[in-house]
């Protein structure tokens, strides 16, 4: 009897709502109809999402094949044509996935196992190293484990980009005897799904890492807080959680050691507020998501009054290959203060959407030109927005810009979360700046009077602006308003509204009926199109 040809189809979010179980079910009846035997893996997606479905067939020298985007009425023609056989004739065939430019260039550290194993099967994780830093960590003393993290130079990749290693040495050392480590999964930035792929496409990743965190600081409880608009990675995390407990991988005595580590999945409710900190924390107590005063800072009082470790998926989801590998090969990734890896999000119009995980220090533009491949619609770039939707909004001239951290803040722009949502040139930002406005009245939590008051006002003033009454004074008005929330803001939330609107006030004037600055002289967008990207990322590693 031949050995099963293993097919792969992707079960993330975004394959599914363009075909992907459709094009699994036909793949199956084709390979019934052929007198085929398959073995069908569910996998994460790969993150080439112009591509889904992406459909992929181990060859006979292990290595796979990759088809796409298919759609459920191509399958019986790849069929026909010998997919079967990881064949090349279709015209869908692209190669080897792993020589795709698009994977070929990035160094996947969080993902690394995003797109190639089965996400609920426990042995495949191990069998491409899960738990290989769990396992490390229980060797090492708790302050050991906080010291591979703060030395990996790993931080926050929620957007404030505070260093993870103090924010765990803060709660180890707190005096309590009951801690938590509370993963924020509430992924709201517009333009923004890894945490959502990371979950769907390698949960046990984790669990792993919440583990470590737990072993660091003390903690005996953690909880993953996820939108609830994200019902298949709930599902996920879920179904892992329960195998977890079955394997001994959490719960009393994890891996045989004296580690106890219980985790629950709990789901929001849609506020975008709940992506704070603290507004995360009042809502896990089951109270209303608003925002609280710090300090107390949640390290030392946190859920339920108690020292708890808030990081994001991306966060710890590095964390096992910082343990797994040590702290200096993370830290041998990036630039500068930035080290590691980031898992950039493109979206928007943009021809090229999907993920990019690469060490800090990739520009903009090659990101938006040499990933992205410039717009979807085919019209010039105008304006990227970074960091979510309280992000600045760039123009190609300043696609130099290195993506991290220091680079951003002196350019008046954050790096977030790492969302890149791209516009062409038929945007008005004058109507850009007005929905940061608008977004911010609709989603704030109310508690503080510049984000509540102020968000509404900037809305007033930016139509008085667009509607030319009174232009000049209501500009110098916008920015004493943006100054005010800046500077009298509770959180993040108020805070950095004023960056979007400041930043298309900065670079886009014409828009608001003023005169444009002169030209920088930075690359043309022409030039960066140009970008080797091979080239460049080996330059970085």
């Amino acid at each position: 009897m031949s050995t099963p040809v293993t097919v792969y189809v992707p079960r993330d979010s975004a394959a599914r709502s363009v075909g992907a179980d459709e094009v699994a079910a036909r793949i199956t009846a084709a390979a019934t109809a052929a007198g085929r035997e398959i073995r069908l893996v569910r996998n994460g997606s790969r993150g080439l999402l112009w591509l889904e479905p992406l459909v992929e067939v181990a060859g006979p020298d292990g290595q796979r094949l990759a088809y796409g985007p298919v759609a459920p009425e191509d399958v019986d023609g790849l069929v026909a044509a010998g997919l079967l056989d990881a064949a090349g004739t279709h015209p869908l065939h692209l190669g080897r996935t792993d020589d795709i430019d698009w994977l070929r260039t990035q160094n996947r550290v969080t993902f690394a196992r995003v797109g190639v194993i089965d996400p609920l099967d426990p042995d495949d994780f191990l069998a491409h190293g899960g738990l290989r830093g769990l396992r490390r960590a229980l060797e090492l003393s708790p302050q050991e484990v906080v010291t591979e993290v703060t030395d990996s130079g790993l931080r926050g990749r929620g957007g404030a980009g505070f260093p993870a290693g103090i924010k765990w040495k803060t709660v180890r050392e707190a005096d309590s005897p009951l801690k938590f480590v509370c993963c924020n999964a509430d992924e709201g930035d517009s333009g923004t799904f890894a945490d959502r792929m990371l979950m769907e496409g390698d949960p046990f990743t984790l669990i792993e890492g919440m583990t470590i965190a737990a072993r660091a600081v003390g903690a005996t409880e953690g909880y993953v807080y996820v939108r609830s608009e994200y019902p298949d990675a709930v599902a996920a995390l879920r179904a892992a959680i329960t195998t977890a407990y079955g394997r001994g991988w959490l719960g009393e005595h994890v891996l045989g050691s004296d580690l106890r580590f219980d985790l629950h999945v709990r789901v929001g409710a849609g506020a975008y507020i709940c992506g704070e900190e603290t507004s995360m924390l009042e809502s896990l107590e089951g109270k209303r998501g608003t925002v609280r005063a710090k300090p107390p800072i949640p390290a030392l009082e946190g859920l339920f009054g108690q020292p708890t470790v808030v990081n994001n998926v991306l966060t710890l989801g590095s964390v096992p290959m910082i343990l797994a590998d040590g702290a200096e090969a993370f830290a041998g990734l990036g630039t500068g203060r930035s080290r590691g890896t980031q898992v950039f999000q493109l979206g928007g119009n943009v021809a090229r959407g999907g993920i990019v995980e690469t060490a800090f220090g990739v520009t903009l533009g090659e990101l938006v030109e040499g990933y992205g491949g410039g717009t979807r619609s085919g019209r010039p770039v105008r304006a990227v927005q970074v960091g979510g939707p309280l992000g600045a909004y760039l123009p190609t001239a300043r696609f130099h810009l290195p993506m991290d951290y220091e680079a951003f803040a002196a350019a008046g722009a954050m790096v977030g979360h790492g969302g890149v949502v791209v516009f062409d040139d038929t945007v008005d930002m004058a109507g850009q700046a007005r929905f940061a406005m608008e977004f911010c009245a609709a989603e704030s939590c109310g508690k503080c009077t510049p984000c509540r008051v102020g968000a509404v006002r900037g809305v007033e003033v930016i139509d008085r602006i667009t509607a030319g009454i009174d232009r000049r004074a209501n500009l110098t008005l916008l920015n004493d308003l943006c100054d005010l929330m800046t500077e009298g803001s509770l959180c993040a939330m108020g805070g950095l509204t004023p960056m979007p609107v400041k930043s298309a006030l900065e670079h886009f004037p014409a828009d608001f009926g003023e005169q444009p600055a002169a030209d920088t002289g930075a690359p043309t967008t022409e030039e960066l199109a140009t970008t080797d990207l091979a080239t460049t990322t080996e330059a970085r590693r």
